[in-house]
């Protein structure tokens, strides 16, 4: 049974190449879901697929990509969308 986990991620999140690092981690860790920066300079990550594998994927955007401090993350589950079959990077 999938999961869904919504991220928003503060602290250095933005300009050191999160997103990019998030999708080449989305890909390892075959789960689908989306990540954008935001306006107010967090990022914004939702993450779906297997529990364990939703799990590594929190785990690393705690600590993010080399040059990131994440210094806050707010973390809601939700109910899994069906429709969201790939991971993607958004504007």
């Amino acid at each position: 049974m999938p999961v869904r986990a919504h991220l928003w991620l503060s602290g250095r999140v933005q300009g050191v190449a999160f997103r990019y690092y998030a999708a080449v981690k989305a890909k390892e860790f075959k789960v689908s879901g989306y990540i954008r920066n935001l306006d107010d300079g967090r990022v914004e990550i939702v993450v779906q697929g297997d529990p364990k594998a939703v799990d590594d994927m929190i785990k690393w955007c705690r600590k993010g990509p080399p040059y990131a401090i994440v210094k806050d993350v707010v973390l809601v589950y939700e109910e899994p969308d069906p429709k969201l079959a790939t991971f993607q990077v958004k504007g």
